[in-house]
């Protein structure tokens, strides 16, 4: 078993990048950031600078044909998740790619082909799912204590007050159904261990193409029925909760997604209500932890190429559902 830290490029200076993998790294001694990349020279050296990075690249191409780096962190816009993952993929780099993994389905599915064919690992970026939390409500379900499950809710509400945000440009395959909703579909499949079908599906646009708010319907094959709703901007402000229905109970959860800024746990069953916190490290670190045993050991991960397909393929349901068109990437 190599004792050598994983060397982990970054490709571009994005704002999510310090909460997502450099303050995590300080947790995780099997891993070293080596160097990042950013289109804007000086924006790269000044994120160096701060974060404590020796290396500055001068464009992604060179990053990713690095010899001195074994894996690529991903959080550029959504448009460019496929294209600068499969070319570190296929440059012989492992990736941990941000969600959502692709602008497409189609996109996803290239990336899972490239990735089985070079024998690298690639992951997609959910990091709730690594949190105790995410097994805990899994373990809840299991039990049987809420009887039979009827209805499964998913909701992500946060408040992008600023027109500019790249969460609402098209062109980078931006909306709120990219951005929070990928969260809410990935909770609704964990919670469900199935696919859902869209029954119906309702956007509000913050301008043509994109939308600031999605909501949607769904059921599923054993007749279990469920529903999301995500915004950018919406009237609540900020909502960021799952709940589960069953015929005798109800399990609610408030902050599943980043659980480390305070959650709650509360099953309301026939005998009474039990309310639950778990104390542990920040998702970001759980998920960090499993991207070096999956490129270390071969370890299982959730967030696996197929997973992310499926994600993506509800995500462009719902779009069309919706009467907007799934959105486009780089990948041609």
């Amino acid at each position: 078993m190599t004792t050598t830290p994983l060397r982990i490029g970054i490709l571009g200076a994005a704002r999510i990048t310090p909460m997502a993998l450099v303050r995590p790294a300080r947790q995780v001694p099997s891993v070293t950031l080596a160097a990042v990349a950013a289109r804007d020279s000086t924006r790269a050296g000044a994120f160096a600078a701060k974060h404590g990075i020796r290396r500055v690249h001068d464009s992604y191409a060179t990053l990713v044909d690095d010899p001195e780096i074994d894996a690529i962190y991903n959080p550029l816009p959504n448009n460019l998740h496929a294209e600068w993952s499969m070319r570190a993929l296929r440059a012989g780099k492992h990736v941990l790619c941000e969600k959502p993994i692709a602008a497409n389905t189609e996109e996803a599915e290239r990336m899972r082909d490239v990735a089985r064919d070079s024998g690298r690992v690639l992951m997609e970026a959910f990091h709730w799912r690594y949190h105790p939390l995410a097994a805990r409500m899994k373990e809840i379900l299991a039990s049987g204590v809420l009887g039979t499950v009827r209805h499964i809710e998913a909701y992500f509400h946060i408040p992008i007050l600023f027109p500019g945000d790249i969460r609402y440009r098209l062109d980078l395959a931006g909306g709120a159904m990219m951005d929070t909703g990928c969260y809410t579909i990935s909770i609704l499949r964990h919670l469900a261990d199935a696919e859902p079908e869209v029954v119906a599906a309702h956007a509000r646009l913050s301008s043509p193409g994109v939308d600031r708010q999605m909501v949607a319907d769904f059921r599923f094959a054993d007749g279990r029925t469920g529903h999301i709703s995500c915004a950018l901007f919406s009237a609540a402000l900020v909502r960021v909760r799952a709940r589960v229905r069953g015929d005798r109970g109800e399990l609610s959860v408030f902050n599943p997604i980043v659980p480390q800024f305070w959650h709650r746990l509360t099953l309301r069953t026939e005998t009474g209500t039990q309310r639950e916190r778990l104390r542990t490290d920040p998702t970001y670190a759980h998920q960090l932890r499993a991207f070096v045993a999956a490129v270390r050991d071969g370890t299982p991960v959730p967030t696996n190429p197929d997973d992310a397909v499926a994600n993506m393929r509800v995500i462009d349901a719902v779009y069309r559902a919706a009467g907007l068109s799934p959105r486009r990437g780089t990948v041609a």
